[in-house]
């Protein structure tokens, strides 16, 4: 009687397999029968209630059963893989593998937010060309020839293009150029310019990258005086990297700008405290100060009649103060290790 119960099970079970239509019914089937309650599991737990010479028969006869079974199971399956190799076909109901999801850059995260601090305050963003002509670049901004920043071991020059007027092309050493183009698009005040572009330059260290972004800032308008400028750096500073932070700004100088300043930040690390990081507890941010006269001249502007501030710092250096990242370099790397951090 259980023999035969055992062969009805085993011809049930293959009949199932050959009409499922998805690999799911295949497992609710393999359950059905083989899983912990299956039909053929529980037929085991009669087996120590048969005589003895029948023991070993019927355990043989069921493990032969399962292997049938499971053999069948396996086969069905390889039917549906190559019913989807030779005729596309593919089962809706199973579910899609999802890609892996990523995120903007951390640089890429920072011209944004950096963007719509300043968008607030009424600087609008614009962009102008990765390569630059000299003119632009540093005879425009005041720059003689004589000046270091001009010599070929500091700047790409691009050889065999040049301008008869504005000189030879070089990949843009800042976004500074940008103050002469945008005074020159307008043609009149007032200016409120955000330029945020990549910069070249012909260094490499674990603060200083061949190729960067730099975000620059123009004002030019009747009087402006370095209040305006002070305000506006205070704001960003503050925005960007939290109410507790302050900015100062200290006497240097810049060809195009008189006066001229470096702006500070209090140390991130410390809070302004001081220590082995900052400089007495404040970090270097980038460089600020009036527009020289003569770039508003080369720019189109009457510098007795208008004055105007601009700033010049770089994406990745207020980034990585702000994130406290040591190290340029694996701004511009693949590893993920480190970008999922942000």
């Amino acid at each position: 009687m259980d023999i035969q119960r055992l062969q009805n099970l085993k011809n049930q079970a293959i009949s199932t397999i050959l009409e499922a239509k998805s690999e799911k019914e295949l497992e609710e089937i393999r359950i059905e029968f083989l899983g912990r309650q299956g039909e053929v599991t529980q037929l085991i737990k009669i087996i120590p209630s048969l005589p003895s010479d029948q023991k070993k028969t019927f355990g043989e006869l069921i493990n032969e059963t399962k292997k049938i079974i499971e053999e069948a199971i396996v086969s069905q399956k390889n039917n549906f893989h190559r019913q989807i190799d030779r005729e596309g076909w593919f089962d809706i109901s199973i579910p899609g593998e999802k890609p892996p999801q990523g995120h903007l850059h951390l640089t890429t995260t920072a011209i944004k937010e950096i963007s719509d601090i300043f968008q607030k305050i009424g600087f609008e963003k614009v962009i102008y060309p990765e390569v630059e002509w000299d003119w632009y670049a540093f005879e425009g901004l005041n720059m003689p020839n004589n000046h270091p920043a001009r010599d070929e071991w500091e700047t790409f020059f691009i050889k065999k293009l040049s301008h008869p007027k504005y000189g030879q092309a070089v990949l843009t050493p800042h976004t500074s150029s940008s103050q002469l183009r945008e005074m020159a698009r307008l043609g009149k005040p007032p200016v409120r310019m955000l330029s945020i572009g990549k910069c070249y330059r012909r260094q490499i260290d674990a603060s200083h990258a061949p190729m960067f972004y730099q975000f620059e800032g123009l004002v030019v308008d009747e009087g402006i005086n370095i209040t305006h400028l002070k305000g506006t750096l205070d704001f960003f500073v503050k925005q960007y990297f939290g109410p507790q932070r302050e900015a100062r700004i200290r006497p240097f100088h810049f060809q195009f700008t008189e006066p001229s300043f470096e702006v500070d930040v209090s140390c991130i690390v410390c809070g302004g405290r001081g220590c082995k990081v900052c400089k007495q507890g404040w970090m270097e941010l980038g460089g600020a100060g009036m527009v020289h006269p003569t770039v508003l001249k080369n720019g189109g502007f009457d510098p007795k009649k208008y004055t105007g501030f601009a700033f010049g710092w770089g994406v990745e250096r207020v980034l990585m103060m702000k994130y406290k990242i040591d190290d340029i370099r694996l701004l511009f790397g693949s590893d993920l290790r480190f970008l999922k951090q942000f």
